[in-house]
């Protein structure tokens, strides 16, 4: 995993980042029903977790737009040639832990890698169990329980967080057609609603493949 620097005098959107950058909140999101019936019964098929099967695909999504694979640090920003994933995974106290789970465009490597995160993270107690060196992340959530059809994030303002967020809420069957909401937040000194459009289109591509 590496990353570069951005020139932000060469940068297209370098007002747009100077401008957003200066805010208390400089995040936005939206949130958007997702058909998930023929990656349900992928998943299925190959015997891999639905949970870890859409996460491998918003990752794939993610890393395929190049603003989602930007991040700030100490006020400039970079671009990293992999994002890997932050998912809040839950134990049997219902406690959650986070988790650092790699990114690989082979799904049983990644299946692999996100059963070993999380099996540790099960027997691991507290909220920070591990080390997050690096930014290169999106921070990953699911709420099963909830077909939401909006989401707010607790956030530190004074935190200089820049990776996007995604959440996704209950699976719910309607007309033989399954589907459930995502949510999306993302850092608008990095990410336009035109690249979260991108981002967004993958991800049904790759849920649809």
């Amino acid at each position: 995993m590496e990353k570069t620097k951005l020139d932000l005098a060469s940068w297209n959107r370098a007002t747009h980042f100077g401008f957003f950058s200066q805010m208390e909140e400089p995040f936005y999101g939206m949130t958007v029903n997702i058909d998930c019936t023929k990656a349900f019964a992928k998943a299925k098929e190959l015997e891999i977790p639905f949970f870890t099967y859409y996460m491998h695909k918003t990752l794939a999504a993610v890393n395929s737009v190049e603003n989602f694979k930007y991040r700030i640090i100490d006020k400039e920003v970079f671009i990293y040639d992999r994002i890997d994933v932050s998912a809040t995974i839950m134990r049997e106290d219902k406690t959650f832990g986070f988790s650092l789970i790699e990114f690989d465009s082979d799904l049983n490597q990644f299946h692999q890698n996100a059963k070993q995160e999380i099996e540790r993270i099960q027997n691991t107690e507290g909220l920070f169990t591990r080390d997050f060196p690096e930014t290169n992340l999106i921070h990953f959530s699911a709420i099963p329980w909830v077909n939401f059809t909006s989401l707010s994030h607790a956030r530190s303002f004074s935190f200089p967080d820049s990776c996007p967020k995604v959440s996704f809420g209950k699976l719910t069957e309607a007309e033989g057609k399954k589907s459930m909401p995502m949510s999306v937040h993302v850092h608008h000194g990095l990410v336009d609603g035109y690249h979260v459009g991108l981002f967004i289109e993958e991800f049904e591509k790759q849920m649809n493949s």
